[in-house]
């Protein structure tokens, strides 16, 4: 058994590698050509489209964990940009990551990664905006952050590839220890189990699922490979979709970040809105 695990692991991790560093560096290089201070200033008195817009695709373009991501929300808040544009880039920014999201498409196929593309995105957007119309922007403290300003980064392979090499460090390692639990699952732990107890097609599988995903720290590129198995070994999709989105959208040590630059109620409200988020698109996902 422990044969094949070994064998599995090693078969899951070179494919992941592959691809992790060729699709790193082709987005590494496409960033360097991306002007972010003029993108941020549609973030202050845009209309909702174009400032929701503008949001998603610094999402796409910044990937972060949910940790990484407080600080530049606080630069964010800082520059005074509109707190429903800010909102918005705070819950896209875990769940949207281009070099993840082709992950995805490769190894759980390219519907499921357009689904979670487009319910991650709009759903983002509507408790961005519901955050803002509830004025929760009076629960945000006064947090001043130093050294956010990096200016307009140009084009330069060079640094393309210091990026794609950073990446590597800090990003990889979450991504082989992903392809290990799911190697391990997938040589380990019986078929019967994972059918009997997440097969089913029980609605409150998917509830449970974003429970158990908020207070663990799992980045996306860790919960891909195990996704992979837990598909493949007869989990249903949706609850192994809400606890992907709700694991990559809040975590403890999330919330001890944020609980530092807003107040108590709007906390609550942010998880909230993740186990919201996490749940409806599990159901839809169940659904379709």
């Amino acid at each position: 058994m422990w044969k094949d695990v070994f064998f599995d692991f090693l078969s899951i991790a070179l494919e992941l590698t592959v691809l992790f560093f060729l699709i790193s560096l082709v987005i590494s290089m496409l960033q360097g050509l991306i002007p972010y201070e003029k993108l941020e200033k549609y973030l202050v008195h845009s209309n909702k489209v174009v400032g929701a817009t503008v949001a998603i695709l610094l999402a796409f373009i910044t990937p972060f964990c949910s940790c990484s991501t407080i600080p530049i929300v606080v630069g964010m808040l800082q520059k005074k940009m509109r707190f429903g544009f800010v909102m918005v880039f705070l819950f896209a920014s875990p769940v949207l990551d281009p070099t993840i999201l082709t992950l995805m498409g490769a190894l759980l196929g390219w519907k499921v990664a357009v689904l979670y593309t487009v319910l991650t995105t709009v759903f983002s957007i509507i408790i961005g905006f519901t955050l803002e119309a509830l004025g929760f922007e009076s629960a945000v403290k006064k947090v001043i952050v130093k050294g956010l300003n990096e200016g307009v980064t140009k084009f330069n392979m060079k640094k393309a590839w210091a990026v794609t090499l950073s990446l590597m460090k800090t990003v990889y390692p979450y991504l082989i220890v992903g392809a290990l639990i799911g190697s391990i699952i997938h040589g380990a732990v019986p078929t019967g189990f994972i059918t009997t107890y997440f097969g089913g097609n029980e609605w409150w599988l998917i509830p449970v699922a974003a429970i158990i995903g908020i207070p663990l720290y799992i980045r996306l590129s860790t919960m891909i490979p195990i996704a992979q198995i837990m598909v493949a070994k007869g989990m249903a999709l949706g609850p192994v979709m809400a606890i992907m989105i709700s694991s990559t959208g809040a975590s403890l040590p999330e919330v001890a970040l944020l609980n530092s630059i807003f107040h108590k109620r709007l906390v609550v409200a942010f998880l909230l809105s993740v186990f919201t988020m996490s749940t409806l698109s599990g159901t839809l996902f169940y659904f379709i």
